[in-house]
């Protein structure tokens, strides 16, 4: 490592650690969500909001709309290695669990190529797929369903 660049390192850890930036630095002040609430603690459910009991799957509201999710989801593992969802929703189990299949989308790559398993950027489900709630909104909403879809 060049003298100069070791020098440079050496002062920006200084300064981060004495907090020269701003009076504190970041680590010492923790992080908060948009809502005030510590990032590493759970954030409190909405007043009034609560899972849905297991059941049918709400109505869509617009043409490409993700279904959500009729059933509770807490403590299912979704990781690089493991999706939890695949035990009932793949193609090879869903009718054993009488669930939903994993759409045909799912299995194509971002150029429309057919994969033999389900594409990466379809992989973590909860990124799109969220539990049913009967939470009131938080803000007021104008949003009308899709004539289509009535």
């Amino acid at each position: 490592m060049k003298k100069q660049t070791r020098n440079l390192a050496i002062a920006l850890v200084a300064a981060l650690s004495f907090g020269i930036f701003g009076g504190q630095t970041a680590f010492a002040e923790g992080l908060q969500s948009l809502r005030g609430a510590a990032v590493d603690a759970p954030e409190p459910p909405a007043p009034g909001a609560r899972i849905r009991p297991d059941g049918p799957p709400m109505a869509r509201d617009y043409v490409q709309q993700p279904p959500l999710i009729p059933h509770k989801v807490e403590g299912y593992e979704i990781t690089r290695n493991f999706n939890k969802c695949m035990d009932c929703h793949s193609w090879s189990r869903y009718q054993e669990f009488n669930a939903t299949k994993v759409s045909l989308t799912h299995f194509k790559d971002r150029d429309g190529g057919e994969l033999s398993n389900i594409s990466p950027r379809r992989y973590f489900c909860m990124q799109c797929h969220i539990p049913q709630t009967d939470a009131k909104p938080l803000v007021e909403n104008t949003f009308k369903r899709a004539e289509g879809l009535r």
